[in-house]
């Protein structure tokens, strides 16, 4: 394969990426106007999952995680919400699930396993740190907001997505290789 190929193929996944984090962070940005005006708490299908899970699938590994890290801190800095330590506790449970899926796929082979478990353990550790901050009075919130029932279609419906996705790129392969991933 050429180096000039690859050159532009990296261009291509760079401007991609970009104009991702562009719409993810304008989609954070318009959620609370978006819900006021369907009258819909969107919050409640986790925002910050789906633009995590639109990176893993549509752009690179680096990515992903820039998303994990700088999402739940622009949702504060433009909306003064979350409170700053459910942005830290957001912030890790995204990132463990960046680093989970990763990590599981590439054990298991399996896409949709990988992140519906991936998002399962990053879901339990959230909880747990959550519960300790409630339990140290350093939060003042109920341990479980969104429905249990909620989280779980959630989970199934973001993992099918990203099987989808995933597979259809292995079925379909690029006709170069990704030297960011």
């Amino acid at each position: 394969m050429s180096a000039t190929l690859i050159a532009i193929n990296t261009r291509s996944l760079v401007t991609r990426s970009f104009l991702f984090d562009i719409l993810a962070l304008a989609f954070i940005y318009f959620v609370p106007t978006i819900s006021h005006m369907l009258n819909v708490p969107l919050y409640l299908v986790e925002p910050m999952r789906i633009m995590l899970i639109m990176a893993i699938a549509h752009t690179a590994k680096r990515n992903a995680y820039l998303i994990a890290l700088t999402l739940p801190l622009f949702s504060f800095l433009v909306s003064a919400h979350p409170h700053m330590l459910k942005v830290m506790l957001i912030t890790i449970e995204l990132v463990i699930n960046v680093w989970l899926f990763y990590y599981l796929s590439k054990k298991w082979k399996n896409y949709f396993g990988s992140m519906l478990t991936s998002i399962f353990l990053s879901k339990g550790i959230y909880y747990l740190m959550k519960y300790a901050l409630i339990s140290f009075a350093f939060l003042d919130s109920s341990l479980v907001s969104t429905p249990v029932f909620l989280q779980i279609i959630t989970m199934v419906i973001y993992s099918g997505y990203l099987f989808f996705v995933l597979s259809r790129k292995e079925i379909d392969p690029p006709q170069f290789v990704d030297p960011t991933r």
